[in-house]
């Protein structure tokens, strides 16, 4: 059985860059391949999930 996809928005509370990705859900955690934002932030970040895609 495959994962279902979930959006998801990322707020760097550095910079204020937002990004909007796809990803999944695994083993209680969300998956989206992000490392880190435009500013080299990698720690200071907010993470809302989404209903829907």
């Amino acid at each position: 059985m495959e994962a279902a996809r979930i959006k998801v928005t990322i707020r760097c509370n550095v910079c204020g860059e937002k990004f909007v990705l796809r990803g999944r859900r695994e083993k209680g955690a969300i998956d989206t391949g992000f490392k880190q934002c435009i500013c080299n932030n990698s720690n200071d970040l907010d993470i809302e999930e989404h209903n829907g895609l």
